[in-house]
């Protein structure tokens, strides 16, 4: 059952593309959505590229999307910084780099903060173990996700909480982490749109970070089978919660429950 939709608040990777191909009908689906005058915010983990490119990904595949109407877990993790004026060490690819222009150089005193995404090239020993040397002295370990795993085109590859689990392991201390599931993204990706929580849902491939986290914030969750989706993970959710195929067919039901309700 769906209740009342007046905004959508759409996963990226593994729900609209996976790597540079667009999941077959998502472009037109995304055009009837909106058309429908339903609210839509893009909301994402990616954290190998920048927003910047990210749209012009999307932009390449046919998708109508407004960079203003995107907010990923960088960016949330790059406001974190600037309200608690952290000079972190940041372990990201270095193509999502650009989104921190503009903190607190190394020059400007010790790194205080350590910010981990996913950045398969950077991690390496020496890398890990600097992050690790800097959270036992007390510098703070934030998550900007902390995902199991994501999807591509030749299959499913290790997240960065992966990566973010053995910093913890070593330290004994947990991350924080600012990303889909917590609850402050959630939040933070419905504002300016002028909705309650409980008149938006949330589209995604990953039933715990997408799913689950939108509904324990308030906010309808619908599970895509595309993607990091593993046969099963429906039955990981509350009776009721909304399964479909894949994006299209996800519009479709929202778009049924509006002319219903």
């Amino acid at each position: 059952m769906l209740n009342r939709i007046r905004a959508v608040l759409i996963d990226l990777s593994g729900t609209l593309h996976i790597d540079d191909t667009a999941i077959p009908g998502a472009v037109e689906a995304l055009k009837r959505l909106r058309s429908s005058g339903i609210k839509v915010r893009f909301v994402t983990n990616t954290t190998k590229e920048s927003s910047r490119s990210l749209h012009a990904r999307l932009s390449s595949l046919g998708f109508e999307v407004d960079r203003k109407e995107m907010f990923s877990s960088l960016a949330a993790a790059r406001l974190l910084a600037e309200e608690r004026g952290l000079r972190p060490l940041l372990l990201v690819d270095q193509a999502a780099e650009e989104e921190f222009e503009g903190l607190p150089a190394p020059e400007q005193g010790p790194p205080n903060a350590v910010l981990v995404g996913l950045a398969p090239k950077r991690f390496d020993y020496q890398s890990l173990n600097q992050a690790f040397r800097l959270v036992l002295d007390g510098a703070q370990l934030i998550a900007i996700n902390k995902s199991r795993y994501y999807q591509t085109k030749d299959g499913l590859s290790l997240g960065a909480g992966s990566f973010v689990a053995a910093i913890e392991f070593a330290t004994g201390k947990e991350a924080e982490v600012v990303g889909k599931p917590a609850r402050s993204f959630f939040e933070a990706s419905l504002k300016g749109l002028g909705v309650a929580a409980e008149e938006a849902i949330m589209i995604g491939d990953d039933v715990k970070d997408d799913v689950i986290g939108a509904i324990d914030a308030g906010i309808q969750g619908l599970l895509v089978k595309t993607g990091k989706y593993r046969p099963g993970d429906e039955k990981k959710l509350a009776e009721g919660v909304v399964v479909a195929e894949n994006f299209p067919e996800a519009v479709d039901k929202i778009l049924r429950a509006k002319e219903s309700n």
